[in-house]
C-alpha cells in the first residue's frame, strides 16, 4: 500500500503535474471533513485518511478545520502518522510551528514564490496612496469625473525617500522596482543583508527608519516578535503626512493606532492588502478616500499560483522519497552542513 498524502485545499493549477509527481510513490487523497471533529477522528483505521504521513495545507481549509493551532497539532500526532505540513504559501502564522517541534512534525513553507507578485502590488499601492489614484477611479465610475479628487493634495514618487521594514524576497525586489524612479532606499532587518546593493542603505533601528522614511513598506511575517511591531510610537516617528503599506500581515499593525492617526492627518494614507481579522475589514478604514485597499491578492497572479503550488507539492514529494523535503522553515531548522533536521 502507498503512502497517502492530503490535499487540505484544492490544487488548482498544477492538477496534471500534481498527478504525475505522485504516481507510483504515494496516494493523492482530498479532504472530504466538513467540521474539525471529523478531520481528527479521521486518521484511523478505516477513516478517509487512514495512512496519511504529509499534507500540503492552503488557508482556505480554515474554513472547514481552522487554523492548525495547538491542540490541533497534538491531536493529529496523537492520531495519526503525519509528520509533514507543506503550507502552500510563504507565510505560514496558521500554524504552530511551535507545537509541531514538540512532536517532531515538520513544516515547510514556499518562500520566493510569489515574490515578484506581492513587490508589484506594493508598487501599485505606493503609487495610488500618493497620487490618489484610487480616488480617483472612484470619482470617474461614480459620474463624478474628477470630484473630489484633488491633484494639489497628491505628491510625485521621485525623490522621496522609501523605508522597508524587512529586506528579503518581497523587499529587496520592492526596492529594485521603486530605485528605478529614482527613490531613496532604506531599510531596518534583524542583520544587514548582503544581498543589498549599494544605493540600499541600512539604517540601525526601527524608529531610525521611521524618523527619515516618507514611506513606510512592511516586509516581516506574522510571529510573536512582529505582533504589534508598528504601533503608536513607531507610527508617530513617522513624519507628518507619511504613507504606510502593508502586504505582509494584518496584526504587524496596531490598527487603531494606525486609525487615529489617519484621522488627525499624521498618516496622509495607508495602502493595505491585509488586514487583522480578515476577511472582516474595520469599517473605518472605508471613510479614508485616499487610502487603497486590496483585499489580499498582493500574492496571487496566474504565475504565482502554479509557482506556489508546485514548490509546496515538491516539498511534499521530497518528504515522501527522502524523509526530509526542503523550504523547512526557519524556526524548525538546524543546518549542519548540507544536512538539515529538526
Amino acid at each position: 500500500m502507498l503512502p497517502r498524502v492530503l490535499l487540505c485545499g484544492e490544487i488548482e493549477h498544477v492538477q496534471d503535474e500534481c498527478k504525475k509527481m505522485f504516481h507510483g510513490i504515494a496516494e493523492v487523497i482530498h479532504l472530504v471533513s466538513e467540521s474539525r471533529s471529523h478531520f481528527l477522528s479521521s486518521f484511523g483505521p478505516g477513516g478517509p485518511y487512514e495512512g496519511t504521513v504529509a499534507l500540503c495545507r492552503r488557508n482556505t481549509s480554515s474554513e472547514v478545520i481552522g487554523k492548525f493551532d495547538a491542540p490541533l497539532i497534538h491531536a493529529l500526532a496523537d492520531t495519526s502518522m503525519v509528520r509533514w505540513i507543506a503550507q502552500s504559501s510563504g507565510g505560514y502564522d496558521e500554524i504552530d510551528v511551535q507545537a509541531c517541534k514538540e512532536r517532531g512534525i515538520l513544516v515547510s513553507n514556499t518562500p520566493r514564490a510569489n515574490e515578484d507578485a506581492t513587490a508589484t502590488a506594493t508598487l501599485y499601492l505606493m503609487l495610488s496612496c500618493l497620487r490618489h489614484f484610487s480616488m480617483a477611479e472612484r470619482s470617474l465610475r461614480s459620474g463624478t469625473w474628477k470630484t473630489p479628487f484633488n491633484a494639489a493634495q497628491t505628491h510625485d514618487v521621485t525623490g522621496r525617500t522609501l523605508g522597508i521594514l524587512g529586506l528579503g524576497g518581497i523587499g529587496l525586489r520592492f526596492a529594485h522596482l521603486a530605485h528605478a524612479f529614482p527613490m531613496r532606499i532604506i531599510y531596518f532587518s534583524r542583520r544587514k543583508a548582503e544581498s543589498a546593493p549599494d544605493w540600499c542603505e541600512y539604517v540601525s533601528s526601527v524608529e531610525e527608519l521611521c524618523k527619515q522614511a516618507d514611506i513606510l513598506s512592511l516586509h516581516v511575517p506574522l510571529n510573536p516578535s512582529t505582533v504589534g511591531m508598528i504601533g503608536e510610537k513607531e507610527i508617530r516617528t513617522l513624519q507628518r503626512g507619511s504613507v504606510l503599506l502593508n502586504t505582509s500581515r494584518g496584526r504587524i499593525v496596531d490598527q487603531e493606532a494606525m486609525i487615529r492617526a489617519l484621522e488627525d492627518g499624521h498618516l496622509s494614507s495607508v495602502g493595505l492588502d491585509v488586514y487583522p481579522d480578515e476577511p472582516r475589514v474595520d469599517p473605518r478604514l472605508l471613510t479614508f478616500p485616499r487610502c487603497t485597499l486590496l483585499p489580499h491578492i498582493a500574492g496571487e497572479s496566474a504565475k504565482a499560483w502554479r509557482t506556489i503550488e508546485l514548490q509546496a507539492l515538491g516539498n511534499l514529494r521530497a518528504f515522501v522519497l527522502g524523509g526530509v523535503g526542503e523550504d523547512i522553515v526557519p524556526e524548525l531548522r538546524t543546518v549542519i552542513g548540507n544536512s538539515t533536521t529538526l
